[in-house]
């Protein structure tokens, strides 16, 4: 997993390329009409249920753009809201506020679905030990912002990018020759390059289990697209040698069946790239 320095650069150059993209040479409707003097305060109004998420990521917006804006927090990440309900109050410049209000909003009301989304998986999938994780299905430029979110709804964070796991999946496999030439050529690269990276290998089928736990260095399989029996049989084949995976198409309906197989982990795109913002709005007060 990446740092949290590194995972702070990413946050901020978030940041930084979307006050560019929305504000370029100016806000000219703002500059219009709301003298540069005037202050007020607005409110990041609530008008929907779910899982707020974002709202440390909107301090770090209101800063960027004017480190004079003030924040009162009265409702943290990780907070279950509703209707009504009413996350934080900014104050200062009317420009500022203006200036900072659109990538607030569409970042809150995205992370805001995502830990949702998540934290209704969590539920899902209590008291089986299985934990659920994301994956790099994510909108290209916000992944930060999108796994932060996953932690926020109670969810696990799998590899941030392709630069701090190995993770062999079906065209490694077949591009490389086979199971065993995959691990062992991916364990002599790291030697070679003196990188501590975890190693995932994906399996098709229960031969290609039995394959991989003849080559030691494996950190987790990946299961991916068993149906139930075949799943069992798999958790009972690897045992205590390494960590243990279920993917493919896994849903609300079908999760907790893939828990109670016996699998530490499940994998869900649908965490970050199928969910509906949540309604926010930041009013003038």
């Amino acid at each position: 997993m990446i740092s949290e320095t590194q995972f702070n650069k990413e946050i901020d150059l978030i940041i930084t390329n979307a006050i560019r993209e929305d504000v370029g040479d100016g806000d000219h409707s703002s500059l219009a009409c709301i003298p540069e003097s005037i202050t007020g305060k607005a409110k990041l109004l609530v008008k929907d249920e779910g899982i707020l998420a974002g709202v440390e990521f909107a301090k770090r917006v209101f800063n960027y753009v004017d480190p004079n804006m003030k924040v009162e927090v009265l409702l943290e990440d990780g907070s279950r809201v509703k209707y009504g309900d009413i996350a934080f109050y900014v104050s200062g410049s009317s420009q500022s506020i203006l200036k900072a209000e659109r990538l607030v909003l569409n970042a809150m009301q995205r992370m805001s679905a995502i830990a949702t989304k998540t934290n209704h998986f969590v539920t899902l999938l209590e008291g089986t030990g299985t934990k659920i994780l994301d994956t790099r299905k994510t909108t290209p430029g916000i992944r930060a912002l999108e796994k932060w979110a996953v932690k926020i709804g109670g969810g696990e964070n799998h590899r941030f990018a392709l630069y701090d796991m190995v993770m062999l999946k079906d065209n490694h496999i077949d591009f490389a020759g086979g199971i065993t030439k995959a691990i062992e050529k991916t364990k002599q690269y790291l030697s070679n390059q003196n990188l501590d990276l975890k190693i995932i290998v994906e399996a098709r089928n229960l031969n290609e289990i039995k394959e991989i736990l003849q080559t030691p260095g494996v950190y987790r399989i990946l299961i991916d697209n068993f149906n139930y029996e075949d799943t069992r049989e798999a958790v009972k084949l690897i045992g205590d040698s390494c960590l243990t995976e279920s993917s493919g198409g896994i849903n609300e309906e079908t999760v907790r069946n893939y828990a109670e197989c016996g699998v530490d982990y499940i994998s869900s795109g649908a965490l970050t790239h199928s969910v509906y913002n949540l309604d926010l709005s930041l009013k003038a007060v």
